[in-house]
């Protein structure tokens, strides 16, 4: 009788086994997918792969970039104070009457807020250098952040070709710490840029977006990042010539 009365024993069949499988696995598979920091943008099929377009590269170039100028922006500032403590001395990048340091740092547009430029650098970079560590760390940013620092990295990107044009026009002498913070500029705004089309951040038309994502998808991104370079190194050697090695 109380055999009779025991429930039934239940065989598992294959397919719940399976199922039960299946459902063991989704952490552990959400986690690989966690740490492979694809992010909400990764979805679109349209999202490029290759470490060309991985966090690891893009923010390693901000953090590069942001080094360079960074120094650069240092070294500037302690020949300002030199020059401003004795403005007939020489400074170690006083090459030839083309490229002068010391000319591009006794004009006026040097100083354009009332100190040296340069000390802007010394201010901006740090925290450039901060969120390039963040992004490696893989630290997701929001949105409007993204944004902002784009902006605001913009406007340092036109201060920037404004001074090289009074360098190139005006003064007529160039800096190579200016220009390797120009540069430098260039190559953390290109690279913050590339990072914000992948993951859709840019408040742009649906159209420019998609046309965004098919130049950095086909290559052509890093071809125009490396064009752009030759071409400003070329209307430099243009402008000056032999007088460049004199």
């Amino acid at each position: 009788m109380l055999g009779a009365l025991a429930p039934p024993h239940r065989t598992t069949t294959t397919a719940e086994a399976m199922t039960d499988d299946t459902t063991a696995a989704r952490p552990a598979a959400r986690e690989d997918l966690d740490d492979l920091d694809l992010g909400p943008a990764a979805a679109r099929p349209d999202r490029p792969a290759g470490f060309f377009h991985s966090r690891a590269w893009l923010f390693g170039e901000m953090l590069v970039g942001a080094i360079v100028s960074l120094v650069a922006s240092f070294v500037l500032s302690v020949d300002a104070i030199e020059l401003a403590t004795n403005p007939g001395t020489v400074l170690s990048c006083d090459i030839n009457a083309i490229v002068s340091c010391g000319t591009v740092g006794s004009a006026p547009q040097s100083a354009l807020f009332g100190f040296p430029n340069s000390f802007l650098g010394l201010v901006s970079e740090p925290v450039v250098i901060t969120l390039a560590v963040l992004g490696l760390s893989r630290i997701r940013f929001p949105r409007w952040f993204l944004v902002a620092a784009q902006s605001v990295y913009l406007l340092g990107v036109i201060f920037a070709y404004w001074l090289l044009y009074q360098s190139m026009f005006v003064i007529g002498a160039l800096c190579p710490w200016c220009l390797s913070v120009t540069a430098a500029t260039t190559l953390v705004f290109l690279s913050m840029l590339h990072w914000n089309i992948l993951e859709g951040t840019v408040p742009w038309p649906r159209r420019v977006q998609s046309v965004a994502m098919t130049v950095v998808r086909s290559g052509a991104y890093g071809y125009l990042t490396a064009t752009w370079f030759v071409l400003l190194a070329a209307a430099i050697l243009l402008k000056y010539g032999s007088a460049l090695f004199a």
